[in-house]
């Protein structure tokens, strides 16, 4: 029976390139740079032997684990696919693994999610649902940290994605696509929706409008249904609703035509987030792309920057309104 031959080791790459095992160390760590004869040298003995590093041992050589924590509150939702995908594209082309957990919009295990990702990471990228309050604990973990849609004041640890802004054009356009009985349907657990909220509701209180909101359980289709009912059969009529995200809207678009409703024709849909499924619901859905793909690279990016000690200027991606089928304009009523 053949013996099984050992794995090439640190020492046997030292060997065949004539240097000290220290100095390979240093060249697979990128702790510090050699003449480009060393470094050559080095190189073609990794390839030659087909020595692959210990992540394990690596990390206890540099203190680094070259892996990045990423925590998202629905995996379930199709924006945060887009936003892992520009995450993990970054993260690869510098050299990184991506580590996701989903707290699944559960802020009691939010807590201890992060925590134990904190452990086997060099820094967190963090979507969380919780108010700034409530994670004053998160300025004690010992590794750097960004967010992802916070207004507060955390200098080079926020990354905004203009919900605000991008909630004001909504309502900016279907004011001025006629429409005069509009509704917001939120969920008031994401800290998202009470920008998205707030840059609706000053956008008809300048048009002196009401703005009545109606209130999710979880951000997901079912409860878009649930509430088309209770907003679509209700004594008070309205012509548009602004959905805190798509999959509540898709939920109330086919609800609504359970009902008999017809969109656009009986009242106007928007959502948030632009997701594929916005191209293959009936009507198509009108949404606003907050370019969530274009959010997971910035954020990846700037973390990196954070952890190598650079300063980090980003252009953040302006949201987009994406109109389909599912809103149109609308005569004023005199």
């Amino acid at each position: 029976m053949t013996e099984k031959k050992s794995a090439p080791t640190l020492s046997d790459v030292a060997t065949a390139a004539n240097v000290s095992t220290a100095t390979v160390s240093k060249y697979i760590n990128r702790i510090q740079r050699f003449s480009p004869e060393v470094e050559a040298r080095v190189a073609a003995a990794i390839k030659d032997l087909g020595y692959h590093s210990n992540p394990m041992a690596r990390s206890m050589v540099t203190g680094r684990s070259k892996t990045l924590g990423l925590s998202i509150t629905d995996m379930h939702n199709q924006y945060f696919a887009g936003l892992v995908q520009g995450a993990n594209r970054v993260a690869m082309k510098h050299g990184y693994s991506l580590l996701l957990v989903d707290s699944e919009e559960s802020a009691s295990r939010e807590r201890q999610l992060l925590e134990d990702l904190c452990m086997r990471v060099d820094g967190l990228m963090i979507n969380s649902k919780l108010r700034q309050e409530e994670m004053e604990w998160i300025h004690e973990l010992p590794k750097p940290f960004v967010f992802f849609d916070r207004r507060e004041d955390n200098g080079k640890q926020e990354i905004d994605s203009h919900n605000r802004d991008a909630a004001y054009m909504v309502a900016n356009y279907l004011v001025k696509s006629g429409h005069q009985r509009i509704a917001y349907i939120g969920f008031d657990k994401s800290r998202a929706d009470q920008e998205r909220y707030a840059g609706a509701l000053a956008c008809l209180e300048a048009h002196r409008l009401d703005l009545p909101r109606y209130e999710t359980d979880a951000s997901s289709p079912q409860e878009g249904a649930r509430i088309c009912s209770k907003i679509m059969l209700g004594s008070e009529r309205v012509d548009a609703v602004i959905c805190f995200n798509d999959m509540i809207a898709i939920g109330f678009l086919k609800q609504a035509s359970e009902l008999g409703f017809s969109v656009p024709d009986d009242c106007s849909v928007v959502g948030f987030d632009n997701i594929p499924f916005c191209d293959y619901v009936t009507p198509t859905l009108t949404s606003v792309d907050m370019g969530g793909e274009r959010m997971g690279a910035l954020a990846t990016q700037h973390l990196i920057d954070i952890l190598n000690g650079r300063e980090s200027k980003a252009s953040l991606p302006e949201p987009k309104l994406i109109l389909r089928k599912s809103t149109r304009g609308r005569k004023l009523e005199i």
